[in-house]
């Protein structure tokens, strides 16, 4: 069972569809939405530290389950529809207060 706030690895496509690269993502979709649909809403997570607008940083005090080594951040404008069969593996779970974050970001991106 695929849950909100879990931390997936996953293949994740370029942004120009040139290709795919296996990171971290952040599945963004609720329970309800989870267990009917073959797929998950996710955000990408990169280990390239850049703070801007629409990046939340991520360190392994913001893990409540699993591991993260290295500081990172998820970008939420890098937002995909993934089919379930393409994961590779869950690595752990988001803290809902870093959870909020991104959410919040989200947001932003879609509210006028």
């Amino acid at each position: 069972m695929i849950h909100q706030r879990d931390l997936l690895l996953v293949p994740f496509p370029f942004s120009d569809q040139s290709g795919k690269k296996v990171r971290p993502v952040v599945v963004i979709s609720n329970d309800g939405f989870n267990n009917h649909s073959e797929d998950v809403l996710v955000i990408g997570v990169t280990s390239i530290i850049k703070q801007d607008s629409y990046s939340v940083l991520l360190s392994p005090s913001d893990i409540e389950e699993g591991v993260l080594r290295d500081r990172c951040c998820a970008k939420v404008e890098n937002i995909i529809k993934i089919d379930k069969k393409l994961i590779i593996k869950k690595i752990g779970r988001v803290k809902l207060q870093a959870f909020h974050q991104i959410l919040r970001l989200f947001k932003k991106i879609i509210e006028s």
